[in-house]
């Protein structure tokens, strides 16, 4: 079982909805201290919490970061974005590049950056946020970047394991924050979505399905492609 009582956690995009849970969930686990990092890191009222510069397309910025935290036990690639497109044919060549970029080479470039101290240390672990997206190909651009990411965090947990670190990949449909404003969806509440990964990396689980969408979803990929894209045959 994973100990996160004293880790030192860092955060990717902790500005946002669900990393500002992060960050406030893992003090509240008993972590000693957390990075909280962004582009433009906000003021933290609590001594723990270190803010950290941190552009994570950036390589520079993440070199720069790796030498700043070089106490990190579990890293969480929280940090992401969406296209200004849910169509793979309407998407233009930039947007397409910069989606890959920010949810597909960032959190691999961090994750490799980190690895050595993960591997250093004991109890450590790598969270990557995947989404539904990755097993659902509706968002287009966005979810051929979370796919591309799934895949990617399935290969570092497999080269990972032996040095004892924990790859945990996370899988949820809309939450509760700025990002998902735009739809009237059922949404997971940030620190619902938080807990359940923060328990999950306590009892060493490789997978978080976190809602009844990405259950329902993960179910349908061992069917036919017709049953989990039903459009298909309408008409």
């Amino acid at each position: 079982m994973t100990d996160l009582s004293n880790a030192v956690v860092l955060v990717t995009g902790a500005n946002g909805g669900i990393g500002t849970a992060f960050v406030l969930a893992a003090l509240e686990r008993g972590a000693a201290k957390v990075y909280a990092s962004a582009r433009t890191p906000r003021a933290w009222d609590d001594e723990r919490i270190v803010p950290l510069v941190l552009d994570v397309t950036d390589a520079a910025s993440i070199a720069v970061a790796v030498e700043a935290a070089p106490d990190v036990t579990v890293l969480i690639n929280n940090a992401g974005g969406l296209p200004q497109t849910a169509s793979m044919l309407e998407v233009d060549e930039d947007d397409l590049r910069r989606t890959m970029e920010i949810n597909f080479f960032a959190p691999v470039a961090v994750a490799r950056a980190f690895a050595p101290m993960l591997i250093a240390a004991t109890d450590a672990v790598l969270v990557d946020m995947h989404s539904v997206a990755s097993w659902s190909a509706w968002g287009g651009p966005y979810s051929a970047s979370k796919a591309a990411l799934w895949s990617a965090t399935n290969s570092l947990r497999l080269e990972l394991a032996p040095h004892g670190v924990l790859v945990t990949g996370v899988h949820v449909g809309y939450v509760d924050t700025a990002m998902a404003a735009h739809s009237d969806d059922p949404k997971m509440r940030p620190a619902d979505l938080v807990n359940a990964v923060y328990d999950a990396v306590e009892r060493d689980a490789f997978e978080v399905v976190a809602d009844a969408l990405s259950a329902q979803v993960k179910a349908g990929l061992a069917g036919p492609i017709e049953a989990l894209y039903p459009q298909l045959t309408e008409g």
